[in-house]
C-alpha cells in the first residue's frame, strides 16, 4: 500500500474496532443502527455476532469493509487493522487503498449466494475479475489458484470453475463464494448468514469447510448469524447484539452456560434442546425497539422481566464480568446468571433421568 496511509507500530489485534457509530437517514428521522461498538478481534479467532433481525449485525459488518449504503453515514469511530506490524484506520483509507484493502486484507461472504454472482458470466470470469482488480493478471496462475480452492471447499473445480451461476446448487454457490473469498489470503473473513436457506444436510457441510478452512488457511473469522446452535459451533467467542450495541461478550461457552444478560438468556430459552420440552420454550416478549426514537435507559428493559427504575432511567455500559474476557451491560447480571444455572440443572437432570 502507499507510504501516505499513516502507517503506525502497532500489536493490536488483526481488527480492532473503536466507538463506532452508523446511522441511517430516513423522511421519519435517523435511524441510529450501530451504537458505539467496540471489540477486538483476535489473531485467528472465531467471533460470532448473534442477535434478531434488525439489531445491527449486517450493518456492523458492511461497515468494517465501508460497502454501506449511500443513506447511511459512519458518524463516528475507528476500525484498525493491522498486518505486518503496521495498522491502518479503515475508515481513512482513500478509494484507491480501501480497494486493494478489501478482498486482499478482508473479504466479505454475503448473505444470498445467488445475488452475489452476476448471472450471465461464468464463474471463472468472476473469479479472474475478482484477481485482475487487485493485480493478479497472469490468468493460468489464477486459475491454478481458483481451482485449488474449490476443490479444498469440496466441488468439482473442471466442473464449477467454467458453470453459470444458475447451473450450480445453492450450497455449490455458497461454497463458491467461500472459494472466492479465501482467492487473495485475507487475514479477516466476515461471513452474513452463511447457512441461511440452505437445508439441514448443506448447513453441516459449510460449517464442516469452514473448520477445516480455518486450519488450513489460519484467518480470524466474524459470523454473523441468528442461528444460535451454528455459532455455538463454530465460535470461539459470542458477542449479543441489541438495539446496536453489544450487550454481552465472552467466550461461547460462558455465553451459552452462563450469559449473564436478559436477552442472551432469553435467545437461549427460545431455542428448543434434544432434552427439553416444548412447554419449556419461551418467546421474548415484545419487539425490538424503534431505533429512531430508541427507548430510555437500557434499550431492552421494555421487554425484560429483571427490569427496575434504574434500568428504565439509565443505560448500562459494557463492563467485565467476574473476568476480563466475559463483559456485560446490565445491572442485574448476578441474578441472570443465577436463573441461567438453574434452567441449565434441570436441562442436565431431565437428560441424565
Amino acid at each position: 500500500m502507499n507510504d501516505n496511509m499513516n502507517i503506525i507500530p502497532s500489536a493490536q489485534p488483526p481488527l480492532s474496532v473503536k466507538d463506532l457509530w452508523v446511522e441511517y437517514q430516513i423522511e421519519r428521522g435517523v435511524v441510529k443502527a450501530v451504537r458505539g461498538v467496540s471489540f477486538d478481534l483476535k489473531p485467528e479467532e472465531n467471533l460470532a455476532l448473534i442477535g434478531e433481525s434488525g439489531c445491527g449485525k449486517t450493518t456492523l459488518g458492511l461497515a468494517l469493509i465501508r460497502l454501506l449504503v449511500k443513506a447511511a453515514s459512519i458518524r463516528q469511530g475507528k476500525v484498525l487493522y493491522q498486518r505486518d506490524g503496521q495498522t491502518r484506520d479503515v475508515l481513512a483509507l482513500s478509494q484507491r487503498e480501501l480497494r486493494r484493502f478489501r478482498w486482499r486484507e478482508c473479504a466479505m461472504v454475503f448473505q444470498s449466494a445467488l445475488n452475489a454472482f452476476n448471472p450471465v458470466l461464468r464463474i471463472w470470469d468472476q473469479i479472474y475479475d475478482t484477481a485482475r482488480a487487485h493485480g493478479m493478471i497472469m490468468k493460468d496462475e489464477v486459475r491454478k489458484r481458483a481451482l485449488t480452492l474449490l476443490e479444498q471447499v469440496q466441488l468439482d473445480p473442471g466442473r464449477v470453475i467454467d458453470a453459470y451461476p444458475h447451473e450450480l446448487s445453492g450450497g455449490m454457490r455458497q461454497r463458491v463464494l467461500l472459494a472466492m473469498s479465501l482467492l487473495l489470503d485475507p487475514q479477516v473473513l466476515i461471513l452474513d448468514e452463511p447457512t441461511t436457506a440452505l437445508d439441514i444436510l448443506t448447513q453441516r457441510t459449510i460449517i464442516d469447510l469452514l473448520k477445516q478452512l480455518k486450519e488450513v488457511v489460519g484467518f480470524s473469522m466474524i459470523f454473523i448469524s441468528h442461528d444460535l446452535s451454528t455459532a455455538a459451533e463454530l465460535a470461539d467467542r459470542v458477542a449479543t447484539m441489541y438495539a446496536g450495541n453489544i450487550v454481552e461478550m465472552g467466550p461461547v461457552n460462558d455465553i451459552f452456560y452462563r450469559p449473564v444478560h436478559p436477552y442472551t438468556l432469553g435467545l437461549i430459552r427460545a431455542v428448543p434442546t434434544v432434552t427439553g420440552e416444548f412447554e419449556d420454550l419461551r418467546s421474548i416478549p415484545g419487539a425490538p425497539p424503534d431505533l429512531v426514537n430508541p427507548p430510555s435507559g437500557c434499550k431492552f428493559h421494555p421487554r425484560c422481566t429483571y427490569a427496575t427504575e434504574q434500568c428504565r432511567g439509565e443505560e448500562p455500559v459494557l463492563e467485565s464480568y467476574h473476568s476480563d474476557d466475559h463483559t456485560v451491560a446490565c445491572f442485574h447480571a448476578a441474578q441472570v446468571q443465577q436463573d441461567a444455572g438453574d434452567l441449565w440443572a434441570r436441562y442436565i437432570e431431565r437428560a441424565e433421568g
